[in-house]
């Protein structure tokens, strides 16, 4: 007997949408989930599992998340790299914004 697929489950996945912020800082509707989180009012993006982060939201800052499809959508919305999960693009950043 072939095995049967779970027709619901497959187009639950398949509709799921995301907001996303892209790169021109307008949010958008995906059907692939952001790589990143940053915080909209500090302007830092890190990684999804980023220690300060999870330490942020489980004080209340979910209202502030925003979600990135790439690092590249983040650099161009603005965000600087966080400091703790990203520490050599951080150091990369920090100097390039002091040889100004």
């Amino acid at each position: 007997m072939p095995a049967r697929t779970n027709e619901y489950s497959e187009t639950a996945v398949t509709r799921q949408r995301f907001r996303l912020l892209g790169p021109d800082g307008t949010v958008f509707e995906s059907a692939v989930p952001g790589a990143f989180g940053g915080n909209r009012r500090r302007k830092i993006y890190g990684r999804l599992d980023c220690p300060s982060a999870l330490r942020a939201l489980s004080r209340g800052y979910a209202e502030r998340r925003v979600f990135f499809r790439d690092e590249a959508a983040a650099i161009a919305a603005g965000y600087r790299p966080c400091a703790r999960c990203l520490p050599g693009r951080y150091r990369s950043w920090k100097r390039s914004r002091s040889s100004r």
